[in-house]
């Protein structure tokens, strides 16, 4: 069989990358549930209707159909079996279709939290794959859901993310009730072509972004200008109310999206602080996230060395995402690219596994007859949660050696003799080597499992390394 050809934006990790993405996985997981939410996993695909909603993303859908599918609809079975189907390109809209079939089953308001891969046939690039991974939690409520989730939800995943040893990250906040109320203070025709303008303020320069506003929101110059002046408003302290007041819009949408925004602020200080410079929130009133189903709070994710990759996480209030015609399932919900955050880590060596292997020891042999008294040895081991293999065959002592080493393996364990020796075990990285029983020997926690290695470099170069430590 020749050399299988890669395929473009389907990433897959060797084992001691997997270690890193599992180990982060693990965290966000332990985070979410001290908070209370629940997890689940939605199927891969959806009825292609429900995916395509006549939106950007419509052309990066992935559609799977059996091979010798049947062309016609009239072929189909009662269960509508052979529907087009498409593979998810994120976790809401499946999250969406699973609330409303599932809400008879589901006590609200509804916290939830998933860590599944999703597709996009997208162009491959840096921090832009094909097939992702990513972690979302939301709170849904039923018909209404008050907004100190808003507060709750940010401050959960500011928590788990601040738990992770990934560089600072900076979560930019504001709130769609703020700029549509001060969009219709100023009395802008078209309120919602204005929020879709803003939101290019990132890709094209200020001075473009206001003849926009001009051309497709039916803006004056001057309320342009207004526009961008309030864009411009960054600020992670309680002069935010005082600067957006200074500005002289006054609306009641202005005024109550402008309190929740100082809400969100003053209620993620705690868990900000708790993270140790590993995460910062912030008022960032350029902040709009162009799609229309956001209503109140809107947050975008940003990873500092790695602007280049744009947002990384993001999410924000939906009043109306799920709906069957008599009830309305309002949310909140943030979203962290793994895959995206984690790849350029891992390609820049900022992040690396600490082994390749689970394995902590490996029970040398002396010969092929003393297998089975090694393999009950390893057994012993592994009932007191220490993952351990033996050796592959029985060499001299110093080829197992390098052969741990080459595994990554820390500690090898050689069996006493019929002389009545005790029992070894040599820690390979050091070199010290002490007697050991299999009942109570144990190693330090953090070489249980294979964990994360960070860089501790002050450079600028984001994937240097000097001196590494555990995380």
């Amino acid at each position: 069989m020749a050399k299988p050809t890669p395929l473009s934006g389907f990433p897959e990790l060797l084992p001691a990358a997997r270690a890193v993405e599992r180990e982060v996985i693990s965290s966000l997981s332990r985070t979410f549930e001290l908070h209370g939410f629940a997890n689940i996993e939605t199927r891969v695909v959806e009825p292609l209707e429900r995916l395509a909603k006549g939106g950007e993303i419509d052309k990066e859908i992935y559609v799977l159909r059996r091979l010798q599918a049947p062309d016609d609809a009239e072929s189909a079975d009662e269960t509508g079996s052979e529907r087009q189907l498409g593979l998810h390109f994120d976790l809401t809209v499946p999250f969406a279709r699973y609330v409303l079939e599932n809400a008879g089953h589901l006590e609200f308001p509804f916290r939830r939290f998933q860590i599944q891969p999703a597709w996009r046939g997208e162009r491959p690039q840096e921090g832009r794959y094909r097939q992702f991974t990513q972690a979302d939690v939301d709170i849904v409520g039923k018909d209404a859901l008050p907004f100190h989730h808003d507060v709750e939800v940010m401050r959960v995943m500011v928590r788990a993310l601040g738990s992770l040893p990934l560089p600072p990250l900076s979560f930019q906040v504001n709130n769609r009730k703020l700029i549509q109320g001060f969009y219709r203070g100023l009395g802008i025709p078209d309120v919602t072509a204005a929020i879709r303008q803003i939101d290019k303020l990132d890709k094209l320069p200020p001075e473009t972004v206001a003849e926009l506003l001009v051309e497709h929101a039916g803006a004056t110059p001057e309320q342009a200008d207004r526009c961008l002046e309030l864009a411009t408003i960054r600020v992670s302290d309680p002069t935010l109310v005082q600067r957006v007041q200074a500005l002289g819009v006054v609306d009641e949408l202005l005024s109550r999206g402008l309190a929740e925004l100082a809400s969100v602020l003053e209620g993620c200080a705690d868990a900000v602080k708790a993270s140790d410079g590993r995460v910062s929130v912030e008022a960032n009133l350029r902040i709009a996230r162009g799609l229309d189903y956001y209503t109140g709070t809107v947050v975008e994710i940003y990873m500092e060395g790695y602007e280049r990759l744009k947002a990384v996480g993001g999410g924000g209030r939906y009043d109306a995402l799920a709906d069957d015609g008599r009830t309305t399932y309002p949310g909140v919900g943030v979203s962290f690219g793994i895959s995206r955050t984690l790849l350029p880590l891992l390609a820049d060596g900022v992040l690396e596994g600490s082994r390749a292997v689970p394995s902590v020891v490996l029970v040398a042999l002396a010969d092929e007859e003393s297998r089975p008294a090694a393999e009950m040895l390893a057994d012993r081991l592994r009932s007191r949660d220490i993952a351990a293999e033996v050796a592959a065959s029985p060499q001299k002592y110093g080829r197992q050696i390098r052969y741990a080493e080459r595994r990554g393996i820390p500690f090898v364990w050689f069996p006493a003799t019929e002389h009545g020796e005790s029992d070894q075990v040599k820690d390979i990285r050091s070199g010290e080597q002490v007697d050991a029983d299999a009942a109570t020997w144990g190693p330090a926690e953090e070489d249980l499992r294979p964990g994360m290695v960070v860089s501790t470099s002050s450079t600028d170069e984001p994937g240097s390394i000097d001196e590494r430590q555990e995380a």
